[in-house]
């Protein structure tokens, strides 16, 4: 696998482990959801109380660690669309189709404000 694999065979490659495993049968859309937010949480913990210049230090000295969080958080995210039937190409052309909308560069450009804001 290089940086040209796809979100599909990303997919099979994390069903395959999981199946090898026969982990499937704890894999419950509730459960995989609860796993997300586990993990992003654990994510987060790297960052808590830090400013910039901390978060600079803490990601040449943990870097690793902080990248192996986030791959824990797409391997239970690439599970919760097999398990839920959920095209992630589709969802995200379709999210940002909607944000489009939504966020029009012309009025939201170098902007913080939800679109409802606006």
């Amino acid at each position: 696998m290089d940086e040209k694999t796809t979100i599909d065979e990303l997919k099979k490659l994390v069903v395959k482990f999981r199946d090898a495993r026969d982990w499937k049968k704890y894999h419950k859309p509730k459960d995989l959801a609860v796993s997300i937010s586990i993990e992003a949480a654990e994510l987060l913990e790297y960052f808590q109380w830090k400013n910039d210049e901390e978060i600079e230090k803490m990601l040449a000295e943990k870097g690793e660690k902080v990248r192996e969080e986030l791959a824990d958080i797409i391997i239970y995210c690439l599970n919760f669309a097999d398990v839920t039937k959920t095209d992630i190409s589709k969802i995200v052309k379709e999210k940002i189709e909607d944000n489009e909308k939504k966020y029009p560069p012309e009025k939201i450009k170098g902007n913080y404000k939800k679109y409802n804001e606006l």
